[in-house]
């Protein structure tokens, strides 16, 4: 059985840009996984630490994975790229983040779903309704409704600059 699985996708090292769609790729060649889309590309501040700006896109995928078995598979594309986990909320050449799978919930010590901060997080918010617009979290909540309490201030849509 395919599962729908929306996975986020951020970096702030070594040409974020290039790392994002490098991450994309190397995802659409993992077994077990077909990649629909990708999200427009946003710029958007850190948070935590003082560090550069990130890029952030979303991912979405069909996958025949389990969901422990997609979270090794993303964290294997993680360090293929040169991950460092060394600080919480550090930089970092690539994050892979999966954000939702179906209509699942899922509180396992190495992965929850949804994201925990995906209702907290704008640069996610707004990549994920450019792919879903109708899309609702498992407990019915719409991502339209969550963007309600976010503008796009602190982002900053690459495309929108004609450079994607």
């Amino acid at each position: 059985m395919s599962h729908r699985v929306f996975v986020g996708l951020g970096s702030n090292l070594d040409n974020p840009e290039a790392q994002v769609r490098t991450a994309y790729a190397a995802l659409s060649r993992t077994p077990g996984i077909q990649c629909l889309a990708l999200s427009p590309l946003y710029q958007s501040r850190a948070v935590g630490p003082v560090q550069p700006d990130y890029i952030n896109a979303v991912a979405e995928i069909l996958t025949e994975l389990p969901p422990l078995s997609l979270l090794d598979a993303l964290q294997a594309l993680e360090a293929a790229q040169h991950r460092v986990r060394a600080e919480r909320w550090g930089p970092r050449t690539i994050d892979l983040d999966i954000l939702l799978i179906d209509d699942l919930t899922l509180n396992d010590e190495r992965l929850t779903v949804p994201h925990p901060y995906l209702t907290l997080r704008a640069f996610v918010l707004y990549p994920l309704h450019d792919l879903a617009p109708d899309l609702a979290l498992p407990d019915g909540t719409s991502i339209a409704a969550l963007l309600q309490r976010y503008d796009r201030d602190s982002l900053f849509r690459l495309d929108d600059a004609g450079r994607t």
